[in-house]
C-alpha cells in the first residue's frame, strides 16, 4: 500500500515506515503531522485516483528531526565589469516517518 502525497509544492511517493525529508513544516520533533492532500492511494489492486484529492484519505506521520541541508555556494559574475558575488545557502527541511495511510 502506497500514496501519492503533496507538502511544500512537491510530490512524494510514501508508504508506511518510510523516511523522507520534506519543506520545513512548523512542528516539533516527535509530534504527529497529518498530510490530508492526497493525490493517488493505491490499496493491493485497487487503485483511486482523487480530482483534485482523494475524499477522506490522509497520511499520518511522525517528526524524527528539523535540519538543514548541505551547503551549496551560488556565485553570481558578469565578465569584464568586475562583478562578483559570492553567497552560500542551506535548505531547512523536516525529516518525518509515514506511520500510518488511511483512506
Amino acid at each position: 500500500m502506497y500514496a501519492i502525497i503533496a507538502t511544500g509544492g512537491k510530490q512524494y511517493k510514501v508508504a508506511e515506515g518510510d523516511v523522507l525529508q520534506v519543506e520545513k513544516l512548523d512542528a516539533e520533533p516527535g509530534k504527529e503531522v497529518v498530510f490530508d492532500q492526497v493525490l493517488s492511494l493505491v490499496k493491493d489492486d485497487e487503485v483511486q485516483i482523487g480530482r483534485p484529492l482523494v475524499e477522506g484519505a490522509k497520511v499520518s506521520a511522525e517528526v524524527v528531526e528539523q535540519g538543514k541541508a548541505a551547503k551549496i555556494l551560488v556565485f553570481k559574475y558578469k565578465a569584464k565589469s568586475n562583478y562578483r558575488r559570492r553567497q552560500g545557502h542551506r535548505q531547512p527541511y523536516t525529516e518525518v516517518k509515514i506511520t500510518k495511510i488511511e483512506g
